[in-house]
């Protein structure tokens, strides 16, 4: 595989240190700009971020030195490479404003915002659950009258837990209804216990916005291209609650899932444990090798011990059983600033490189 060339665009924030941290001595992409907001822009990477480093592993030598520049200047940064991460935080209007900007500079965009996620063009893909959605670029590139540009999105971070768990069993079993409830660690709001102590010793049972993602998203992920859009698929239903729980790092989902042909409790475990997509099959640099572990144990994922399984890009399950009012209930963990952001990026922008989108 050829390398590339990539920047970090809100560099400085809590997903874009994480962008910067995965791509230390990543084999095929070279971190080579980072940029930011103009209060930032002209210092170095060190000097921007400070004390507000926030990863578990130093910051990466390579990347101290670089010069921020101002991510609204698109053309300095596009110039210098060959696609760009994108993590920034502007409103949404703001946000598709500048993503498009950079699409039609000619500089493919791997965003984490979820400001294009609906647009009908644009391509929200899980790497393992449905990377056909990538087929949709040449349809959005002849809208933005580009050769090479392009925005490609992740989904939201809370749906990498329950998504992958319910989409093996979609086919054969076809789920008609979900219940889900999130329960999501602080880092998904850029926070750590020492910028948000309110958090310590307590819990919000409300996170805007990300109940109506977290119905909505999967049937995206589910649907599919016609002509020149994705149209999201009309089922199952699903309704979820979201709460924001004293934890660091790691979102939970208790699952509940009705079927039209329900499966057996052996079939279930079964299809978790053949399930692998297009990122296991490339065998892509940041692909768990085994993308659904199960646990046996009645007590198990638990966020501090099992949030890492696969270096944080593996989806944990666990208390499979049938249930009183659905067919049966389980619990999924992903850890969300890995799996669930920037990993997910990363993973995604591998796909996107082994495809061809970025040559």
């Amino acid at each position: 595989m050829k390398e590339y060339r990539v920047g970090v665009v809100g560099a400085t924030g809590m997903v874009g240190q994480r962008f910067v941290s995965l791509l230390e001595n990543h084999p095929w992409f070279h971190l080579v700009a980072v940029a930011a907001s103009p209060r930032s822009a002209g210092k170095t990477y060190e000097e921007a971020v400070g004390s507000r480093w926030a990863m578990p592993t130093p910051m990466p030598e390579a990347a101290k030195k670089l010069v921020v520049l101002n991510a609204a200047d698109v053309e300095a940064v596009a110039s210098q490479v060959d696609f760009v991460f994108c993590a920034v935080d502007m409103k949404k209007d703001e946000i598709r404003a500048l993503e498009e900007a950079y699409a039609r500079a000619e500089c493919p965009v791997v965003s984490n915002n979820s400001a294009n996620r609906f647009t009908p063009d644009v391509p929200m893909v899980v790497p393992e659950i449905n990377a056909d959605h990538l087929e949709i670029i040449p349809a959005q590139r002849r809208r933005l009258g580009t050769k090479r540009g392009f925005i490609a999105v992740k989904s939201n971070c809370s749906l990498q837990s329950y998504v992958p768990a319910m989409h093996p069993l979609m086919e054969e079993f076809c789920v008609t209804k979900a219940l889900v409830c999130t329960y999501q660690a602080i880092s998904g709001a850029g926070k750590t216990f020492a910028t948000w102590p309110e958090m310590v010793d307590n819990c919000i049972p409300y996170i805007g916005g990300e109940e109506e993602k977290s119905e909505q998203e999967p049937l995206k992920l589910w649907g599919h291209i016609e002509g020149d859009r994705i149209v999201s698929a009309t089922s199952p239903a699903i309704t979820a609650q979201c709460l924001r729980i004293p934890v660091s790092d790691g979102h939970m989902a208790a699952v509940f899932l009705s079927f039209a042909n329900k499966p057996t409790k052996e079939q279930i475990l079964e299809k978790w444990a053949k399930f692998a997509g297009p990122a296991q099959e490339l065998n892509l640099p940041s692909a768990p090798k085994q993308f659904l572990h199960y646990f046996e144990e009645a007590d198990r994922p638990q966020t501090r011990l099992d949030r890492d399984t696969e270096k944080g890009m593996a989806v944990c399950i666990g208390r499979l059983r049938e249930d009183t009012q659905y067919d049966y209930k389980f619990v999924c963990l992903s850890h969300n600033t890995l799996r669930g952001a920037a990993g997910g990026g990363v993973l995604l922008a591998e796909l996107l490189a082994a495809k061809g989108y970025f040559d």
